[in-house]
């Protein structure tokens, strides 16, 4: 089993291991999306890029980077992950819409 920790939402989930993190934030109503998001994502499927998190602890606990998320997140820490491309299979810390000045 995987914990998750949604740090700005001080709240803990836990999910099955190789569970899709998008999935699991938006199934106990974490908000991944600004203003621009709500109106255009792409309802996981990597193709828009706005579903940016910020792993804060337990990087080693989730799947390598996507070519997706290569390039959506080239100018991006590597520290920054699409959660609908993103496998958890372990405890992990994420801080959802991280400032693009970080």
């Amino acid at each position: 089993m995987a914990n998750i920790k949604f740090v700005k939402e001080d709240l803990e989930v836990v999910a099955a291991d190789g569970a899709n993190l998008r999935f699991k934030a938006l199934e106990n109503n974490i908000d991944l999306y600004t203003f621009s998001g709500k109106l255009m994502n792409c309802g996981g499927y990597g193709q828009c890029g706005t579903c940016i998190v910020e792993v804060v602890e337990g990087m080693e606990n989730l799947s390598p980077r996507t070519e997706v998320e290569s390039r959506k997140l080239k100018k991006r820490p590597d520290t920054y992950r699409l959660a609908c491309q993103t496998i958890v299979n372990g405890p992990v810390s994420v801080r959802t819409k991280p400032q693009k000045d970080k």
